[in-house]
């Protein structure tokens, strides 16, 4: 089948599983070979959040704080460059992407961000990926598999960036058209702001026809960054009424809710009745993907889970959660494990 998605808010053939950040169930997330352990586990996408290098260069990193995510904290050349600095309304402590040229980054090297559940078997065995990088990586997956790979980046903090002179819209682009695969091949460009979403419909020709926009949506009373940085009111909650959703549809195909915004988990631990979030998004013509399914009890609902240790992997959890979304017509998910999600899928 054809993982790339209508135009309108028709649910593809069969849900398209979302590799988040990679397999980052089993190996540090955003490397390369997280991605390609994702690819193999039978994702359709994979997903790569991007952020800016002091020089320009969009990498692959959950954060452009990366103290938590690579072995910087260790490196006495770069102790100076900790710093404090306020994103999106919120005081960051570390060390920042924009703060170093490629070249500096390419010396660290990456760390599990979650230790405490996932453990650290896999610190300081892999680099930090450049978009060009990962690109290659799935062209080349997709060459010698014959499937059809899409790529799904999300553009991080884009009002950050824009303020401090480092725009990642434009370098997105460019970046897409100078590999034939990308210039072809299902690409969904994501973000939790809006501003830049509406940039970028407005800058894609005829040509870029394979490039699709999905508005991530996030907790209800929260703000978009680019909403915050502008001074005002809107909240998630206003983007996920009738008229919200209308307005997005206007420049997005697909929204990627919070879980939690399609089905409530009620105090014990058990599904409460899905929202309107479903139904209302499809009838302005807007699919609908979900993030993100992890197998970790700490993740589930406490009716998911098996036993009582945050660590333990509850696969027959996970893989009712998600059976649970699917159940609603969504048309694709975002999980940290993509085998799982696989199995899910497959299963129907």
């Amino acid at each position: 089948m054809s993982v790339l998605p209508a135009r309108s808010g028709d649910v593809p053939e069969k849900p398209l599983v979302i590799a988040h950040r990679g397999d980052s169930a089993h190996l540090p997330e955003h490397t390369l070979a997280a991605y390609a352990r994702a690819i193999d586990a039978g994702a359709d996408y994979i997903e790569p959040d991007l952020v800016a290098t002091r020089d320009g260069v969009l990498v692959a990193r959950h954060e452009n704080e990366i103290g938590g995510t690579t072995d910087v904290a260790q490196r006495p050349a770069f102790a100076a460059r900790k710093r404090r600095q306020v994103i999106d309304g919120e005081v960051f402590d570390g060390w920042f992407t924009e703060d170093f040229t490629l070249a500096e980054l390419k010396t660290l090297r990456a760390r599990e961000r979650l230790p405490e559940l996932r453990g650290t078997a896999h610190d300081g065995r892999y680099g930090i990926a450049t978009l060009d990088e990962i690109i290659a990586l799935v062209a080349d997956h997709a060459a010698r598999s014959g499937r059809t790979l899409g790529l799904i980046p999300e553009l991080k903090h884009p009002s950050h960036f824009q303020r401090i002179g480092l725009p990642m819209e434009e370098r997105l682009l460019d970046t897409l058209a100078a590999h034939a695969y990308t210039r072809a091949a299902p690409v969904v460009i994501q973000s939790f702001e809006q501003a830049n979403l509406r940039a970028l419909r407005a800058r894609l020709g005829p040509s870029q026809r394979n490039i699709r926009l999905l508005q991530l949506l996030g907790p209800a009373d929260a703000q978009p960054g680019d909403a915050l940085a502008a001074g005002k009111p809107t909240r998630y909650a206003d983007l996920m009424t009738a008229a919200g959703l209308q307005d997005i549809a206007g420049y997005a195909e697909i929204i990627g809710p919070w879980t939690r915004l399609l089905i409530p988990v009620a105090e014990d631990g058990t599904w409460e009745a899905p929202t309107a979030l479903m139904a209302d998004a499809r009838t302005v013509g807007l699919q609908v993907w979900p993030y993100t399914f992890r197998p970790e009890n700490h993740f589930l609902p406490a009716a998911l889970r098996e036993g009582d240790d945050p660590r333990t992997r509850s696969e027959a959890g996970s893989l009712a959660e998600i059976r649970t979304h699917l159940a609603l017509g969504i048309g694709g998910f975002f999980t940290d494990d993509p085998a799982l999600g696989r199995r899910a899928v497959d299963a129907r």
